[in-house]
């Protein structure tokens, strides 16, 4: 079975560039799973009902997000319309499972495939240098308690390399792939840890690469240099594709290969 992650979508120039290479890449490597984090799909902050649709227009089975989930008041009741044992695509947007009790939505989502392969995808967010949230390790245990599918892939948004990495070893033959969002930048750490379980810190950006971390430049450092508040806005130039390709066990959910792709345009 393969997997296909695509790292945080930002902005338009990120929409345009996973428009393009998405399909030949699904097509190529023979794609069974495809997850796509879309937390800054809408301008750069946030994802919007309409941006969701084209996400999943383009295969995919499941969209996680982060802390800017929220950004685009109008996804609350897209998610919200969605039942809780529905596979209606609002269902299939997570919110970090380890959000306040009563949050709106969902942080873990289980499926079938066409072929009657199950599958489960988890989103915790960390908590250092983040916003408050709850403990997205024992979250993870907790969840792992009610999944009943052998491939899981959890998807880690988060700042600190530390927490990221702690989390894949606390997960380590519990899951198929644990796998960074947040910080825009791709690492080239990616590896198969004990027992099958594939890991990258950070899947990387796709979006604009001549940015700061996907925001015109400019911004970003009359914000550094002055000190004032700005109006940040997504940048468009050089749009690169970051995603990260897994082959597992379906049987097991055991993780053989990982790999990490960035294309251009």
């Amino acid at each position: 079975m393969k997997i296909l992650f695509v790292g945080d979508v930002f902005g338009s120039a990120g929409r345009h560039i996973v428009r393009e290479h998405l399909p030949h890449v699904m097509e190529t490597n023979a794609v069974d799973l495809l997850v796509i984090n879309g937390e800054n799909s809408a301008g750069g902050f946030g994802i919007t009902p309409g941006i969701a649709d084209e996400l999943f227009d383009l295969g995919a089975h499941v969209i996680t997000t982060g802390n800017h989930v929220w950004d685009k008041k109008e996804i609350i009741d897209y998610i919200q319309a969605a039942a809780p044992d529905s596979h209606d695509r609002g269902r299939r947007v997570l919110r970090p499972a380890n959000y306040a009790h009563g949050t709106p939505g969902f942080g873990v989502y289980q499926g079938t495939l066409g072929d009657g392969q199950e599958y489960a995808v988890i989103n915790v967010q960390g908590r250092v240098f983040m916003g408050s949230c709850d403990d997205p390790f024992r979250k993870c245990s907790e969840l792992l308690e009610q999944i009943t599918a052998k491939v899981i892939l959890v998807d880690v948004h988060a700042e600190a390399t530390s927490e990221k990495a702690a989390l894949g070893w606390y997960l380590y033959g519990r899951v198929t792939a644990v796998l960074g969002t947040h910080t825009h930048v791709p690492t080239a750490d990616e590896r198969i840890l004990f027992e099958g379980t594939a890991y990258q810190t950070d899947v990387g950006m796709s979006g604009p690469y001549d940015s700061v971390i996907g925001v015109e430049t400019d911004m970003v450092l009359h914000r550094f240099l002055t000190g004032m508040p700005a109006k940040f806005e997504a940048a468009k130039g050089n749009p690169k594709m970051c995603a990260t390709l897994i082959e597992c066990d379906g049987k097991t959910g055991r993780a053989s290969r990982i790999q990490r792709l960035m294309l251009g345009e």
